[in-house]
């Protein structure tokens, strides 16, 4: 049996390996003492492990474009990121205390992230609590919904704001009001779905009379998965969200409907042998349908330039969160939306798939070779959108 990084002992170090890179009392008796956890469920400590303490100019990419002031920064850790995306490296500059990250590739480009080692396991810890609903946090176990929701991130934002003078570092920012919005639907009890997610919430967000619900008269007859059609009747789906269509001009098509009587352009396509049984709901971009398996309630896309089907959410509940979630991040404060996308959006887009991956797990599945929100949103990062 493997040992995970949470079952190692924390980690130390010595005096003689701290010598001189380390002149700050505080981190000294810190990492010398207590030490440092191998691993959180937001950053890891295991390449002090793994490499023991090294500086930046020899851990970069490209040392010889660092500035001298940088060079001695130590690099003692990495955020955990979502799949596919690149780990930024945790910095600590050894005479202050202060903590900084970067990705080993550009690492004249750092961005701040605590003011010391102990503030840096505080924010990971009070994070971890929201994420549990205990400690400071334990009061709202059991509540959901957009008062819930303000109440988490004003919580958060208030803990973040100690000792630090009111100046949180970006990516906590991200934190605050990104991870909070996975408590504005409950788990399935009512719906039969994965989540409860309530008519009122959708129709607040995208506003009244453009929450499209649908009739028994628009479902066809492979749609016999009664918890989707239920939800489909009496919660619905946004007619238009950021990067979504909803279908509806007509009654629902399955995917051989749509294909031969409405994208004729579209007929050479080898469609799936359970066609019949996908029920298109809309379009997405990049020419993807978005479809819904009849008999159980997947939701997946089709790909209409190479007419393949990947796996997209649980079920129409948590694709209804992701339209939520992915429009809601748009609609914040607007000056905290314009620090976040020009100085840290890779790290709001990492927040933003740890918040749909804790209520959807499709995109993280070992059988999930391709899937869209997540390409769409590591897309976003890279500029690509």
């Amino acid at each position: 049996m493997s040992t995970t990084d949470a079952e190692l002992p924390a980690i130390t170090l010595t005096e003689a390996e701290l010598d001189r890179h380390v002149t700050h009392a505080p981190t000294r008796g810190l990492l010398t003492g207590p030490g440092l956890p191998a691993r959180t469920d937001l950053l890891t400590f295991s390449p002090l492990r793994k490499h023991g303490l090294r500086t930046l100019a020899d851990a970069a990419d490209a040392p010889f474009r660092l500035a001298e002031e940088l060079r001695g920064r130590l690099v003692i850790g990495e955020l955990l990121t979502p799949a596919g995306m690149e780990r930024e490296s945790i910095l600590l500059d050894g005479a202050t205390g202060e903590i900084t990250t970067a990705y080993l590739f550009a690492p004249s480009d750092q961005r701040p992230f605590a003011p010391s080692l102990a503030t840096l396991l505080r924010f990971a810890a009070v994070t971890e609590e929201l994420a549990g609903l205990r400690g400071r946090f334990a009061s709202l176990a059991g509540h959901h919904g957009p008062k819930t929701v303000a109440e988490a991130t004003r919580g958060l934002l208030a803990l973040f704001e100690e000792g630090t003078h009111g100046e949180v570092p970006p990516y906590w920012k991200a934190a605050a009001v990104i991870r909070p919005l996975a408590l504005v639907a409950g788990p399935g009890t009512a719906s039969e779905l994965t989540l409860d997610v309530p008519a009122r919430v959708l129709e607040q967000e995208f506003g009244h009379g453009r929450v499209a619900r649908f009739e028994e008269v628009d479902f066809p007859r492979t749609l016999t998965h009664e918890p989707t059609r239920r939800f489909l009747r009496e919660t619905g789906l946004p007619e238009e969200a950021v990067f979504f269509r909803a279908d509806t001009d007509v009654p629902l098509p399955t995917l051989r409907e749509y294909v031969t009587e409405e994208a004729p352009g579209r007929r050479h396509l080898e469609l799936p042998a359970h066609c019949d049984h996908l029920i298109r709901l809309g379009h997405l971009l990049e020419d993807h349908s978005l479809v819904v398996d009849g008999r159980t309630g997947t939701v997946l896309t089709f790909s209409e330039r190479d007419a393949t089907l990947h796996a997209l959410n649980t079920d129409v509940s948590t694709l209804a969160f992701t339209l939520w979630l992915i429009h809601h991040e748009r609609t914040i404060d607007t000056h905290l939306a314009r620090e976040l996308a020009t100085t840290a959006y890779d790290q709001l887009a990492a927040a933003m798939l740890h918040t749909l991956n804790t209520l959807d797990r499709t995109g993280t599945q070992p059988d999930t070779t391709w899937h869209y929100w997540t390409q769409l949103l590591q897309d976003e990062t890279r500029g690509a959108l």
